[in-house]
């Protein structure tokens, strides 16, 4: 305290007042974290409308507006249907479409959702979108896996 005093920071008068703000700000920045908690998207993955099993039949990655993002397609088929508000059936052939945006080093924030491979299997949380039979992920980065 002397010290911030010293570089006048702080005065001895208002050494009190200043200490609670100078502190939250300092577990502020200490805690600063780069992803949510998991807390939040399990509650994405429980607000989903759709939550499904899926195998991704072809991936389509194409650059788009601005130079620095991606177009993300991807053609799966369901495999097993946990929750649908859009009575998905297995067997039925989907499109899901997101972007990615390239991010500096050091960027803070929650995660990408993740680009599948072909052949993959996983779980889905997705929303529908007005096209028919395009969907998009609805749980951020953990749109295709479960904790």
């Amino acid at each position: 305290m002397d010290s911030l005093a010293r570089l006048g920071l702080l005065s001895k008068k208002r050494n009190v007042s200043l200490l609670p703000t100078l502190c939250l700000l300092l577990v502020a920045v200490c805690t600063a974290k780069a992803e949510l908690p998991p807390s939040a998207y399990e509650g994405m993955q429980s607000k989903a409308p759709e939550h499904l099993q899926i195998h991704v039949l072809r991936i389509d990655i194409q650059p788009a507006q601005p130079e620095s993002t991606q177009d993300i397609l991807l053609i799966v088929a369901v495999e097993k249907v946990f929750r649908t508000a859009s009575d998905l059936k297995p067997g039925d052939v989907l499109n899901i479409v997101y972007s990615l945006e390239a991010r500096p080093p050091g960027w803070l924030g929650p995660g990408q959702v993740p680009i599948l491979r072909q052949g993959d299997k996983r779980i889905a949380y997705l929303r529908s979108l007005e096209m028919p039979e395009t969907y998009a992920p609805d749980a951020g980065v953990m749109s295709f896996g479960n904790f």
